[in-house]
């Protein structure tokens, strides 16, 4: 089975929204190597760097001369997503950088009466320009991380494989919940995907098995393993799909791909 199985055209644009209140659970990996993978199959994909960190506009690439408009600027309305749009070396795939101003955006946007809808409003500009929005959240249940949610039509969830994994991803599914309750009604889980799995650790078996048990087919069965080049190639400006393909975890993420674009194309054609 490889990504190339499914169809290239399955519905209209969709934005889905990359979540784990945790900080190190690969979520940035996770969104920079599924949207190079969706790519390959010639879908068009933006990515919206929301993290203040910028860590998926470094791993793609992104130059910071190349990120005077960013996020930050489309979410206080200075700029147009338009103007914040940056193409990447990757065919199909743009994205749209996360500046340092960023991290003050939760204050800023305390003052604004649709605070909630600012990223809905800006991407309704540019979205059907695109089969996927991916949208790399910051580390935090905040104000950026609902603006993401409340534009989303999904989250895909990476669950690192850890002691405390399902303690954590109970506060988001709550927070999930309310937003589909109060905001936004379609939103959906699209998947949990669990990150780090180390085959040699009986701890990571045991909490694959407990995060199976608990949340059924919404998680993947695509694991991605711990796996040194998956850590090395962010210093490079690349996606670890370009930097070693042949590597444990670019193929994990290629069949995470996978699993996603038949998910879609199952749920939504």
């Amino acid at each position: 089975m490889t990504i190339s199985d499914y169809p290239l055209s399955i519905q209209k644009s969709r934005c889905i929204a990359v979540a784990n209140q945790k900080g190190g659970v690969g979520k940035t990996t996770t969104a920079i190597n599924l949207a190079t993978a969706m790519a390959a199959v010639r879908k068009k994909i933006l990515i919206l760097d929301l993290d203040p960190q910028g860590n998926a506009s470094t791993g793609l690439g992104v130059r910071h001369d190349q990120r005077a408009i960013n996020s930050y600027h489309v979410l206080i309305g200075e700029n147009s997503i338009s103007e914040a749009i940056v193409e990447t070396s990757i065919p199909g795939l743009h994205v749209v950088p996360s500046g340092v101003d960023l991290s003050g955006a939760e204050i800023e946007l305390v003052e604004f009466e649709d605070r909630l809808f600012r990223l809905k409003t800006a991407l309704a500009e540019r979205i059907d320009d695109y089969d996927y929005v991916l949208i790399d959240c910051p580390p935090a249940l905040g104000l950026l991380t609902v603006n993401a949610l409340t534009a989303a039509n999904a989250v895909l969830v990476p669950l690192q494989c850890e002691f405390f994994a399902l303690e954590g991803i109970s506060h988001l599914v709550r927070t999930i919940e309310r937003i589909k309750k109060s905001y936004n009604p379609d939103l959906e889980i699209q998947g949990i995907v669990l990150t780090m799995f180390d085959s040699r650790n009986n701890l990571s078996d045991a909490v694959a098995s407990d995060v199976r048990q608990y949340f059924g087919d919404i998680v993947y069965e695509t694991v991605i393993p711990r796996n040194v080049r998956v850590s090395e190639a962010p210093s490079h400006g690349k996606p670890v799909l370009l930097y070693d393909t042949r590597c444990a975890g670019s193929q994990a993420y290629i069949h995470l791909a996978s699993e996603v674009l038949k998910r879609e194309s199952r749920l939504h054609a």
